[in-house]
């Protein structure tokens, strides 16, 4: 298993990520780290994807970058808090993962206003909310859903098991 190798590409799109939280970049590959030894650990996501270093990249932006990106791809003219566009939907996914170095899974894009509003409604730290979605959209990348109410459950189930490993509460109970 090869898990040192493994990285998280954070790109800056908006420069209020840094006023929230000073330490986003450090947290999110702490995030990341953590939420790949647990699909590892637990034999989760697809088959063979530890045997090779993982790449994800992670766009921190803007409502309004999101809502153009949310209206492009998915038909909806609105901001939401993380959007995923994993490559393993890509037709040549599975020849680039056979002969490919590194695994690129995928990019990671959130929007720091929404981020902070759902925190502030849901009075949890952004910090634990942040977590929260980015193995959220983790998930997404290595082809995880949640339309179907197993699905569903499935994923959340996940989500719970690898924030419990950093501490984070539930975000599901009330």
């Amino acid at each position: 298993m090869v898990m040192n190798s493994n990285s998280l590409n954070v790109i800056f799109d908006d420069e209020r990520w840094n006023k929230k939280f000073s330490d986003v970049e450090d947290f999110a590959n702490k995030v990341f780290a953590e939420t790949l030894r647990f699909l590892s650990k637990n034999d989760l996501g697809f088959e063979g994807w530890n045997n090779k270093p993982v790449s994800v990249s992670l766009s921190l932006s803007n409502n309004a970058e999101v809502q153009k990106l949310n209206r492009e791809f998915r038909g909806k003219d609105k901001p939401t808090n993380v959007l995923s566009f994993a490559n393993i939907d890509d037709e040549f996914f599975e020849d680039e993962f056979l002969s490919a170095d590194v695994i690129e899974l995928g990019d990671i894009i959130m929007a720091v206003e929404t981020l902070e509003d759902e925190a502030g409604i849901k009075s949890i730290l952004i910090e634990n909310h942040f977590a929260h979605l980015l193995i959220h959209g983790i998930l997404h990348l290595f082809g995880y859903d949640h339309i179907e109410d197993d699905e569903a459950d499935e994923m959340e189930g996940i989500e719970v098991d690898i924030l419990k490993v950093l501490n984070i509460a539930n975000p599901y109970e009330e």
